[in-house]
């Protein structure tokens, strides 16, 4: 078939991806174009992390929760685990390990959807052993095109964070290092150590 008559590529929708089976296939919709990543454990019902991947997670996100306790309410909201988040103009939609929420997004929310609608303050990555540098760049990309103020990516093997932000130079970081802090997080300079504590 010729590119000139070959039949035109399905845009996927949101609905779409939440009406796909839980088998274990990470799923996420980039500009309506869908997303795939076999699980590293085929046999399994459900998306299984390596104890590396899950720690960091853990870690990042009580950083996090620690900074968003101490802020004044109405307060942002944290999200960890492959949170679903519905950037705008309903064509992509991506699972994020872990997202720092506005309370102003938070507000906005409604029962639609059990996704996050909206663009997160921060959106973090974690790398995994199965992750490709093209999905990575990917969703990078996606986060600083719908808004998303800071991204990070991290890689627990070099304990490093690469942080992304619209406009700028990437900026890596070691465990000798403090993150500099962004104005949509005010007071927020974690150390890098704390992150794989």
């Amino acid at each position: 078939m010729s590119a000139a008559t070959a039949a035109p590529q399905k845009v996927w929708t949101v609905e779409d991806l939440l009406a796909m089976p839980d088998d274990g296939v990470e799923r996420w919709i980039i500009r309506g174009q869908l997303r795939e990543k076999p699980s590293e454990f085929p046999e399994a019902k459900m998306t299984v992390r390596n104890r590396f991947h899950s720690e960091v997670i853990m870690s990042v996100g009580g950083v996090i929760r620690e900074w968003i306790k101490a802020q004044v309410k109405p307060r942002g909201k944290l999200l960890g685990g492959e949170a679903g988040v519905l950037l705008p103009g309903r064509q992509t939609a991506i699972g994020v390990d872990i997202a720092y929420v506005s309370a102003e997004v938070v507000a906005d929310q409604s029962d639609e959807t059990t996704m996050l609608d909206g663009v997160p303050t921060l959106a973090v990555e974690i790398l995994s052993p199965n992750d490709s540098q093209h999905q990575i760049h990917e969703k990078t990309r996606e986060y600083l095109r719908a808004g998303v103020a800071i991204v990070w990516v991290i890689d627990p093997d070099d304990q490093t964070v690469k942080v992304y932000r619209s406009g700028l130079p990437v900026e890596s970081y070691n465990v000798t290092h403090r993150l500099l802090e962004h104005p949509a997080m005010p007071g927020f300079t974690p150390a890098v150590a704390e992150f794989f504590e």
